[in-house]
């Protein structure tokens, strides 16, 4: 099986690389592409792979940006860190997908489903319409305004001004500054789905940090982090030593 694999860590390539090569030994990884203009220069001078492996957020942009410049009738397993909006595109489309930091037994059932499905399902024709289908939903725009039903007013507000958003004993809270707070009628994960997730991370399973309003991070017990934010909240903001090192590249974007 050819393969090439789209990922700006090399570290992590690499790894993915060593994975493969110890599932299936006749797995040949043609090329490690850094970036989106290499893997256009890659995909547009060489012949198709039969499978591609590929990073969503990469240094020069979105992978996507890959697929919409060259037409590709290759399978795409996309590796994401965020396991929010695109999963549901990716589950939809019958295009496979794995999160950060890859497992090898997941892997393992990933190119399993690739070659069950490869010689009768995903036809060549319908991996290009899948594949432009994924491209379509993530293109989709987020919010720029909310409406906050409090008291007998509706307020319009700009998601920008949005600094954190905090879920405690069912109630949703978002903070445009420490003394400027609203209840919401959304859940954390309506909002995480509506929300533009380069300017919007969920750190745990109570809070989403703008970057914008991010002063400070510092390391927590047990290789956890702990973000310190502008403005004064309820109780600490503790991100997962799973998603500590996705927060930190997220961070860098």
């Amino acid at each position: 099986m050819r393969v090439i694999i789209i990922e700006d860590e090399l570290n992590t390539a690499k790894e993915l690389q060593d994975m493969l090569m110890g599932l299936d030994s006749e797995i040949q990884v043609e090329a490690i592409l850094l970036s989106v203009a290499s893997a256009v220069k890659w995909l547009t001078n060489n012949p198709a792979p039969e499978l591609i492996f590929s990073d969503i957020q990469l240094g020069d942009g979105l992978s996507f940006e890959i697929f919409k410049e060259v037409k590709i009738e290759t399978s795409v397993i996309f590796c994401t860190a965020f396991d929010s909006y695109a999963i549901k595109a990716f589950e939809s489309n019958s295009i496979d997908y794995l999160l950060k930091p890859i497992e090898e037994d997941m892997l393992q059932k990933s190119l399993e489903k690739y070659l069950r499905y490869k010689d009768y399902l995903l036809t060549t024709n319908q991996r290009a319409i899948n594949l432009d289908k994924v491209i379509l939903q993530m293109d989709t725009s987020y919010k720029q305004n909310i409406l906050v039903h409090y008291r007998e007013k509706i307020i319009p507000v700009r998601v920008s001004d949005i600094q954190v958003i905090y879920a405690s004993e069912g109630l949703v809270h978002i903070y445009l500054s420490s003394v400027k707070t609203y209840p919401i009628q959304y859940t954390i994960e309506q909002l995480e789905l509506m929300l533009n997730p380069y300017q919007f991370f969920r750190a745990n399973r109570k809070f989403i940090v703008n970057r914008d309003h991010i002063s400070d991070i510092e390391h927590y017990f047990n290789r956890k982090l702990f973000v310190i934010t502008k403005i004064d909240l309820p109780e600490k903001v503790i991100v997962s030593k799973i998603k500590a090192q996705p927060f930190l590249k997220w961070i860098e974007q």
